[in-house]
């Protein structure tokens, strides 16, 4: 049995990736200290006797300054650890005084290095921090796919529509029956052997390898007995089946009746995740209501991969990716085909960058061909802001739409549009070169954009313009106070404006500075990287960082939905976990560096 002490929890990270022996030696090394208030505990530049667990109180980390000021850094409360830092590199990134009367736990920095030597994932916990402690968190977080397999029923899976032809129907009357009803497969009825199925599959081959034309009957093409899984079975079973007998797709009855159909796509997508089903359901729709039918599962998609640990930037690559075929399949809805090719709707700001999660406000706007008309474009683009609105994106409080003639306009506007930006420097203009910085086509023409982005690029040539740009990236404070002094609105702190705009906005700057095409944070960093305009420790922290304060900020926005408020961009700070404070920890200081390194590229006071 692990031995204890009371008030050390040494079932938690770090000391959980220690084994029993070990934590033995922790629970017999480590004693009990009192620190009445403004004690200093540690010196920064000095080294520490040891590694502190605070039991009680509050400690306070603090920058001093050249001038004998200082500036607070993080405020750690119980069950917070700080001074590894101290121990490992000699010297402490920090100063650290009690705030009051403090009892923290001291493990001996002998007993600490010892560990850190013989535990490799112990020390990688320490010195590869925000990496590593991400990892574990995940690590934990996820559940047992398998699990879910084995309990998910037949029913509860997204079943494909059933259609019924008769087996004299011909291949080419067929193919159209697919397409029209956007199925896979038909049922073929009407032969004395019974009911069979035939897949596109069947009927390319029987036209491509067959040689069979399209008025041949699809009576002896379908596999017969046709299979079929009951509704009940779980999941698994119904890979089993499939696999079984090498087919792709069963029959799903309920009662004898055929309920739907199953192919292994959807299984595969609800092991995974329900991001595929969305996206056949949206393929399907043939209405504004049945695309907000079927977009009205991803939030909880969104929870089931927050849940499992899901990685950042790949989470919000899908979701992107989803809303963009909402996007699509509005537009199609709204504008006739033969106007298509003479628009291009595109999405800015963080839907640009592909980095929206949930559902927020609206940030579009419309590309026009040279010398196109037609009246009924703005009733169209009323008609497309207020159906994505239907669906659950709210209407941009700055009217940020295709349905406002401002964000609606033909290339040669844009381009002077483009050029009044480079011209003006105020608030707005900065607000609205930055969104549109993000830009990237959805629907319709996507030439049409592609001949007016290279006026956006040439705007890196304009260093007055990335100065004013790159100011905006200090302006937003420092939120590294904890605990009562942090900057709150209504008890909460805003990561958003804290944290992840300084690095989307500092990304964004630098990357129209070196001529970067890319859009997404995270591909604009690497792209930094390589380029030489950001060095290889801050580029391999930034989009850790990045993914941290996201993540956490969707936790909450999550909790806040589950609680029937709408979400924001406020974390209650004091309701994380000691791991995400400790990351959140992490991840704010990253955010710091990067605001120095984007003032020194542009000259600007820190």
């Amino acid at each position: 049995m692990t031995a204890t002490v009371p008030g050390l929890d040494l079932d938690s990270p770090p000391f959980d990736l220690l084994d029993a022996g070990q934590k033995a030696r922790v629970a017999a090394a480590v004693d009990l200290g009192f620190h009445p208030g403004g004690t200093r505990l540690i010196e920064a530049g000095q080294a520490s006797p040891h590694v502190f667990v605070i039991l009680k109180g509050r400690v306070q980390a603090s920058d001093p300054g050249a001038a004998g000021d200082e500036s607070r850094f993080a405020d750690y409360g119980p069950g917070d650890l700080f001074g590894a830092f101290a121990v490992i590199a000699g010297r402490a990134r920090h100063r650290y005084t009690a705030v009051g009367d403090a009892l923290c736990f001291l493990l001996p920095a002998a007993v600490f290095e010892a560990l850190l030597a013989e535990n490799p994932r112990f020390a990688a916990y320490f010195h590869e921090a925000l990496s590593v402690k991400r990892r574990l968190l995940a690590e934990r977080q996820q559940p047992s796919e398998l699990s879910r397999l084995m309990l998910t029923r037949v029913r509860d899976a997204q079943l494909a529509p059933v259609h019924a032809v008769p087996d004299h129907t011909g291949i080419g009357a067929a193919a159209l029956a697919l397409r029209e009803h956007k199925v896979d497969c038909l049922v073929v009825t009407g032969d004395p052997a019974g009911a069979g199925i035939v897949t596109r599959t069947d009927l390319l081959d029987a036209l491509t390898t067959g040689g069979l034309d399209a008025s041949a009957p699809i009576g002896a093409l379908a596999s017969r007995p046709l299979r079929a899984v009951r509704a009940d079975d779980v999941l698994f079973q119904a890979i089993v089946t499939m696999t079984e007998h090498h087919i792709e797709r069963v029959v799903v009855l309920d009662d004898e009746k055929p309920l739907g159909t199953l192919g292994m796509a959807e299984v595969l997508a609800h092991y995974a995740s329900s991001s595929h089903l969305i996206s056949l359901r949206l393929a399907r729709a043939q209405s504004i209501d049945e695309i907000a039918d079927a977009a009205g599962g991803m939030t909880d998609l969104v929870r089931q991969l927050h849940a499992q640990g899901a990685k950042m930037s790949y989470l919000m690559e899908l979701v992107s990716a989803l809303n963009r075929r909402v996007m699509a399949r509005v537009f199609e809805q709204v504008v006739p085909a033969e106007h298509r090719g003479k628009l291009c709707l595109l999405v800015l700001g963080s839907e640009g960058r592909r980095e929206q999660i949930l559902k927020t406000d609206q940030d579009n706007a419309l590309v026009i061909a040279e010398g196109f008309a037609w009246d009924g474009l703005p009733a169209a683009m009323d008609a497309f802001s207020q159906a994505l609105a239907r669906i659950g994106y709210p209407s941009c409080p700055g009217r940020v739409m295709a349905s406002n003639p401002h964000w609606r306009l033909d290339q040669s506007a844009w381009r002077a549009r483009i050029a009044q930006w480079a011209r003006v420097a105020d608030g707005q203009t900065a607000l609205d070169l930055a969104i549109a910085l993000d830009a990237r086509p959805v629907a319709g023409n996507a030439a049409l954009f592609d001949e007016i982005a290279p006026s956006l690029r040439a705007l890196g040539r304009d260093h007055i313009l990335l100065r004013y740009l790159a100011e905006a990236t200090l302006s937003k404070g420092n939120p590294l106070t904890w605990r009562g002094q942090v900057r709150e609105a209504e008890g909460r702190a805003d990561l958003k404006r804290g944290g992840v705009f300084p690095i989307v906005h500092g990304l964004r700057t630098l990357a129209l500075k070196h001529g970067i095409a890319h859009r997404n944070s995270f591909d604009r960093c690497a792209a930094l990287v390589q380029a030489g305009a950001l060095d290889a420790e801050l580029g391999r922290d930034l989009p850790q960082a990045l993914a941290v304060l996201m993540r956490l900020r969707l936790g909450q926005q999550l909790a806040d939905l589950d609680a029937g408020h709408a979400p924001g961009n406020g974390v209650d700070v004091h309701a994380l976990r000691r791991l995400d404070r400790e990351l959140l920890r992490d991840a704010l200081r990253v955010v710091n560096a990067f605001k120095s390194h984007v003032a020194n590229t542009f000259h600007l006071p820190a």
